[in-house]
Order: structure tokens, then sequence, then C-alpha cells
């Protein structure tokens, strides 16, 4: 007892290869290394495996080749390795090597196999389960859900967790957490509650997981309800789930309530916390007090990284606030931060000019700088200069993506919006025809809602929704009421080649538009805010139309976009007509 618990220790203890070669020494003149089943010289297999070090993870493979007979425990120790290393494709070429594989020898496979995105292996792994009835392992079907659920086959882990005979708190966070990646949030959250109700005892990542769903659907109530769970388990001593209970609160659209989350956690502050709420007060449009807690952040002891000064430069680009904006820029290299400039910063500040018009200034910038330009740069300034009509540079952005091989979408529709409000048709088919030929399609715009604690989708043109028609003939009713208040519709905006009429048809039914059609249909309280997330930006007209509704009908209105928030009241938006 005595002797293993020394062994042990000195393998604990061995950092480099000089000191695995010498226990291995040690187990060759004891003939220890030689025996069929060696524990220490599994051990020293599998510490030799783990090590951070490429020389002596590669020396496990050397030892396991002098072994005569190698174990089950041995060939597991090396697989082990292999899966949580650089290369775990290495891991499912071993595989099929283990003569007598056994459920752990399978948990390790689907971890290498969920590492490397690999779905076939992990069918594959699967079938070995279910021949060899691996399948009653707890450990096993929570693993075999985790690595469906990271190769996006999110139907075949509901599958096996709908299967295995028994669950533990790890296969209900393993699907909820999987479907909130695999943008499945409605079905995460239902899961989440489901687990609730059945009673299973709620960890920190379950609600990492729910408060994820929440975020991307801007679900507030659920949010809310989750946060209750959280203080209810006392989770939010942990500052990962604080973390994320203030990035929901700020993707629902209410910073303030983030705030209140940062400004009383009891657990200490992380540089992801000041992040998050610095980003938070960006998105929402409230660049002045992210630039506050940006310089309160400077007098704690926490360091600011390069997503901290991201963070600010975002917010300042949210908010219009340019001058601060390009000052920050220009000081992040000097002794004040440190921080080394990334694409992402440059991409921040292009994009901050941009939208103020200073083209010259950001095409400038984009060639000179430091690293490489990628091709959200260049999106960057293609949007820019559809906003400000620059059909040159439009065209100079837009070889420089096809030249970096970019197949996006959006920048064939920014460059034939920037051709369309030329009346540049000739153009915009030539463009068209460039989108046929490399087979581009546009990705449609949707919106939803949460009303009574359900989410409604909605798209353009949307018939499907159950009260469809009094939807329409709500947006009929607002159309009518914003032409009152002077509403024209931006019909440029429209890149077909039809008549006025059918364009201005074709804006009223955008999905944001239906979206908060069926709000006003649905919530008639004037003091609730309708809130709509939208996977696209928000379009020009549906951004002066929405303005109107919040002054004409007294609403308060928030859209999330993809980029920021959008707060409508009384006839103006939070984002000052600059986004």
């Amino acid at each position: 007892m005595a002797y293993s618990l020394v062994m042990d220790s000195i393998i604990q203890k061995c950092t480099t290869l000089s000191h695995i070669k010498q226990v291995q020494a040690h187990l060759l003149t004891t003939g220890q290394f030689n025996l069929h089943f060696s524990p220490f010289r599994t051990r020293l297999l599998e510490h030799c495996a783990l090590s951070s070090s490429s020389s002596s993870s590669s020396y496990a493979a050397h030892i396991h080749r002098y072994i005569p007979q190698p174990s089950t425990n041995d060939f597991n120790a090396l697989l082990r390795g292999l899966a949580r290393g650089p290369h775990p494709t290495h891991a499912l070429s071993f595989l099929p090597t283990i003569p007598q594989p056994d459920a752990l020898t399978f948990s390790f496979s689907l971890i290498a196999s969920a590492r490397a995105l690999a779905l076939s292996e992990t069918c594959q792994i699967h079938s070995h389960i279910l021949r060899r009835g691996c399948y009653a392992d707890m450990l096993l079907g929570t693993t075999l859900i985790d690595a469906y659920a990271k190769c996006s086959d999110l139907d075949s882990a509901q599958y096996v967790f709908d299967e295995i005979p028994l669950r533990d708190v790890a296969a209900w966070n393993a699907l909820i957490v999987g479907l909130a990646q695999g943008s499945k949030s409605n079905e995460a959250l239902d899961l989440f509650f489901r687990m609730r109700a059945e009673g299973v005892k709620i960890n920190e990542v379950s609600v990492l997981g729910a408060l994820a769903a929440c975020s991307q659907l801007g679900a507030l109530r659920a949010g809310e309800r989750v946060h209750a769970c959280v203080k209810k388990m006392n989770l939010d001593m942990n500052v990962q789930v604080c973390n994320a209970v203030i990035d929901m609160y700020a993707k629902c659209g209410f910073a303030d309530k983030g705030f209140g989350i940062f400004s009383t956690m009891t657990c200490g502050k992380s540089v992801v916390t000041w992040n998050t709420m610095i980003m938070a007060f960006g998105m929402n449009g409230n660049g002045f007090r992210a630039l506050e807690l940006f310089e309160e952040m400077g007098r704690t002891q926490i360091e600011m990284d390069s997503l901290t000064y991201l963070a600010v430069l975002c917010a300042c680009n949210h908010a219009g606030l340019v001058e601060e904006g390009v000052k920050l820029f220009d000081e992040m290299s000097s002794a004040r931060g440190g921080v080394s400039l990334n694409v992402k910063h440059y991409g921040s500040v292009v994009d901050l000019l941009g939208r103020a018009g200073r083209l010259d200034e950001a095409y400038r910038i984009i060639n000179t700088m430091s690293v490489v330009p990628d091709v959200v740069l260049w999106q960057s300034l293609l949007g820019a200069c559809k906003t400000y009509g620059n059909v040159e540079m439009a065209e100079t952005a837009s070889r420089k993506l096809v030249e970096m091989g970019s197949n996006s979408c959006g920048d064939f529709v920014l460059l034939s919006n920037v051709y369309a409000a030329q009346e540049r048709w000739e153009d915009v088919g030539r463009v068209r025809e460039a989108m046929k030929r490399r087979d581009v399609r546009k990705v449609p715009g949707f919106s939803y809602i949460e009303v009574g604690g359900l989410i409604h989708k909605f798209v353009n043109g949307d018939q499907s929704h159950p009260h469809w028609r009094e939807i329409y003939a709500k947006l009929d009713e607002i159309r009518f009421r914003i032409k009152a208040f002077g509403y024209v519709a931006e019909t440029s905006l429209v890149l077909h080649d039809i008549g006025e009429e059918d364009k201005e048809n074709a804006l009223s039914h955008h999905s944001e538009k239906l979206a908060v059609a069926f709000g006003l249909i649905s919530c008639s309280s004037t003091g609730i805010p309708i809130r709509v997330n939208k996977n696209l930006r928000i379009c020009g007209d549906c951004h002066v139309a929405i303005k109107l509704i919040s002054k004409i009908y007294g609403r308060e209105i928030i859209v999330r976009d993809r980029a920021r928030f959008h707060r409508f009241k009384d006839g103006s938006c939070s984002c000052r007509d600059y986004w």
C-alpha cells in the first residue's frame, strides 16, 4: 500500500521526459513493465499521454509499442491522451487497433469525435456501443449525447437522451447546452424547465445553458425565471453564472437590470464581468456609460485585455462617438493599455469612421494597418459605401472581397443596393447573375416576438401565423396612420426593377413590421414595451416606420438586430439614426 502511494506520487511529479524515462527504467528493472496487468505502467502511460509537452505525449506512443501484451487499460491510457491532444483524429485512427474495447474506450473515443466534429465516426462508435451492450453506462450515454450535439446532430442527441435508462444531471446538461448552442433555444428552455419539473437538481452548467438560450431569443420572462432559479439555488456565488445573467438581461434589452446584478454581485468580478457590462451598455446604445465604466475599470486592480478595448470601441461605434473612439484607438498601443491592436479593433474603428461618412479615413486605415485585413473590414467599408452612395469605393471593396474568396450573400446584396440606389439596373442585374453563377443565396430575414411566454416567428410576407389576417389588417392601419405623419416608403431599398406600388407593398410586409403589428394586437397595455428580435440588421425603411409607430401608438418598441438594440420611443430611436 505504501509502495503504491509512493509510486503514484512519483509519477504525478514527473514534469520532464527525463523523469518519465527514469520511472520507466525502474519498472523495467523490477519486472513490472512486462506484466500483463501493470497499474503503474498504465498510470505512467496515462500521465505521459496527457502531458502538455509534445515530446512527452509522443513518448507515450513509444512506451505503448514496447509493451508485450498491452491491457485494455493501457490502450485506454494512450487513447485518452490522443483524444485530449491537439489532433483528436489520431485517437479515432487508434480505436480500431484496440482488441477488447470497454465503456471507457468508447467514452474517450466519443470525446475525440466531439472535438473533431466527426459525425460519421460518432455514429460508428454508437453502433459499437449497442453491439457490445454498453448502453446502460450512464457516463457513456452522457458522452454520446454531448458528441452528437457538438457534431450538430441534435435529433440523434435527443434520441439518445430519450433512450438511455438512467439520466444524471450531466445528461440533462449535455442536451440543454447542445440545443442552446445549436440554435434550438426554445427546445433548450423547454428541457430546462422539464428538468426542474422532474425534480432533477440543477447546477451551474444547467443555468448557463438556459441563460444562453434566453440570450439568443431575447426571452425576458424565461430569463427572469432562470434567474429566480439561480438565486434560489445560491448559484449566484459563481462568477460565470453572474456574467451569464448580466449578458442575458443585456441581450433582452435591459442593460440597467444587468448593471443591477453587476453592482450587487458578491462574488469577485473578473475581467469577463467588466467586459460583459461594457459591451451591454454599448449594445444598448449607451456609449457614455460604457466609457464611464471603462474608466472605472482602469482604477481597479483588474488588468484590461483586448476584449475590453474591443467592447468600448464597439460602444463608441453604436453610440456614434466618433472622436472618442478614434482617440481610444490611437491610445491603445501606448503605455496606457499596452494591448496590441488586432484585426477586430481595426474592424471596429473602420466601421465607426465608415458610419460617420469618413470613408477616405477608413480606407486609409485598411491600407496601412499592421495586420492583414479580413473580409469583415471590407464588408464594413462596403456597407458604408452603400449608406453614402460611394459607387467607386463600393466597387473597390467588392473586388477585394471577391479576391479574398468571400461568397457571402450580404456582399452581393450591398453592392446591388449601391447600384439600385443610383437606378443602375443593368449593374444590379449583373450582380444578380454573378450570384447565380456562384450559387449565392440571400439569407432570409426573420423576426420573432415573445407574447404570453411563447415565441412567435415571422418571415417577410409571412401568412403562416394563425392570426395573419388580423396582422395584415393592422399593417394596413399602420401604413395609413404613419403616412399622415409624413412617412414615405424608402423604395430605393428594394432591389427589384418593379413599380413603386409593388416596392411599397414589399417593404410593408417585412418581418419586423409583422412582429410589431402582432405585438400591438396582442398587448394593449401601453406601459409594456414591445420587444422584437431580428436575425439581420433592421432595414432603413422599417427603422423610419417604427419610429413613427412608437409616436403614434404611444408605445416603446425595442428591436434587437444582429448588431445592436434599437429602443424606439416618442418618435426617436436610441441609436440616434446612427447604425
